[in-house]
């Protein structure tokens, strides 16, 4: 049986051609296109890794959504990788690192991300 991908992305474009590289490797694609949709689908879905965008409905979505997904029982432990560009949007001078409180997510890839870098975070992660 196939690994299930979930993509919690509003960025059609961004989610087609990730779920067209990861399809085309064998992996089931699911998608959302924003947090409250994505935690559902999480729910319903039980995917077996998370690609999560930062900045979808507000700029920091993508933060509440891994604090929330990590709190659910039969999704909590599910591996997230977050993907962003609100570093490069924000001109912010520092990156975001994973913790087990504020950001407990496994990588953190600033877009746009190479498909070979992406391909290997899911292969690291996915469980």
């Amino acid at each position: 049986m196939a690994k299930k991908v979930l993509i919690i992305d509003d960025d059609a474009d961004f989610v087609e051609s990730v779920e067209n590289l990861l399809e085309a490797r064998g992996y089931e694609v699911v998608s959302a296109a924003n947090g409250k949709d994505g935690v559902e689908a999480a729910k319903k879905e039980k995917p077996n890794l998370i690609i999560l965008d930062v900045m979808m409905t507000t700029k920091d979505e993508g933060f509440n959504v891994a604090r929330k997904l990590n709190e659910l029982e039969g999704v909590k432990g599910t591996p997230v990788v977050m993907v962003t560009g609100v570093r490069r949007e924000m001109n912010l001078p520092f990156s975001f690192e994973p913790d087990q409180t504020w950001l407990p997510v496994k990588e953190v890839l600033e877009k746009p991300i190479k498909p070979e870098t992406l391909l290997k975070a899911v292969a690291d992660h996915i469980r």
